[in-house]
């Protein structure tokens, strides 16, 4: 486990672990009233040779659940949801942008384009396990130079994948969405409740009856 991530808890009683630190994921799942705690692993990211896009996020996803799964006090006793999120552009997966010129290239290569964002969601419980993922067309405006200098500026991209936020300022950009919105900002939502059913997490509809 990272000594920088703490375990975060929402309900001391909750009996799933999130193995992600990603703001957007602990939004999204507070959105539908999903309690949870924090437990992250480091991961390592590194794209395989050879491996496709989809084989790639799916690894991660699962790699992320398995980590934290694998820990004796939660093996068996929780269920653990790992997710990962990939922008692809052509033949490219770009992932977190290192600096400036980095997401200078990433964003030029969106601009005026259409691109993949595909997420998946892994969520286990000792040998029980489960996983989905979903892929949605984002298409961007032609994009200036200035709009990409005065982007970076903003501090939105670092640590993005892609280097931009659907859900922030990085929205001026998007033209159009075909698929899921939310799983383009980082957990499909659909597609989540519907694997949470099935390990008896509680959300927001259940939680109400």
């Amino acid at each position: 486990m990272s000594e920088s991530e703490p375990i975060i808890s929402t309900s001391p009683s909750s009996t799933l672990v999130l193995a992600s630190a990603s703001p957007r994921r602990r939004e999204l799942l507070d959105q539908i009233g999903v309690a949870y705690r924090i437990l992250v692993h480091d991961t390592d990211e590194t794209l395989l040779p050879a491996e496709q896009p989809a084989a790639y996020v799916n690894r991660l996803a699962r790699q992320k659940a398995a980590s934290v799964n694998a820990l004796p006090e939660i093996y068996g006793r929780s269920a653990v949801l790992g997710a990962d999120t990939i922008v692809v552009c052509g033949r490219s997966v770009l992932g977190k942008p290192r600096d400036e010129a980095d997401a200078a290239r990433m964003l030029g290569l969106l601009s005026g384009r259409c691109h993949e964002v595909m997420t998946a969601v892994c969520v286990m419980r000792g040998e029980q396990i489960k996983q989905v993922s979903v892929s949605t067309r984002v298409w961007f405006r032609e994009l200036s130079h200035a709009d990409i200098s005065g982007y970076w500026r903003s501090g939105e991209p670092a640590g993005k994948a892609g280097a931009y936020a659907v859900q922030g300022a990085g929205a001026l950009f998007v033209e159009k969405i075909e698929g899921s919105y939310s799983g383009v900002v980082g957990l499909p939502l659909f597609e989540t409740g519907r694997l949470l059913a099935d390990f008896g997490i509680r959300n927001t509809l259940e939680n109400g009856r």
